[in-house]
């Protein structure tokens, strides 16, 4: 009877632990030793065509704010030791909100 008591309870306990592990992969969490210059930033939002207006740091990721080749303001969210482009979201002009 004490096996079957157990098993479920390690059995909740490692569900719980990879569902917290599932949530700590929304930021980028690399040893510092490891992240990229934010030179070699600069160069991969060149070569995608990318004017940068602002990098920064958010949630241990890089962020670009800037526009893209057409001129469309853009967020970028870069992972700091890959350089891996993990989110990339157009910015509605200022100005072109719906209004009902």
């Amino acid at each position: 009877m004490r096996k079957t008591l157990t098993m479920p309870a390690i059995l909740a306990l490692c569900l719980g632990l990879s569902a917290g592990a599932a949530l700590a992969e929304e930021g980028c969490f690399a040893p510092m030793g490891e992240w990229q210059p934010r030179e070699a930033v600069v160069k991969l939002a060149k070569a995608k065509g990318w004017t940068v207006r602002r990098i920064k740091i958010d949630d241990g990721c890089y962020e670009i704010d800037g526009k893209d080749q057409a001129g469309q303001r853009i967020e970028v969210i870069v992972h700091p030791a890959t350089l891996e482009v993990l989110e990339l979201e157009h910015e509605a002009p200022e100005g072109d909100a719906d209004e009902d």
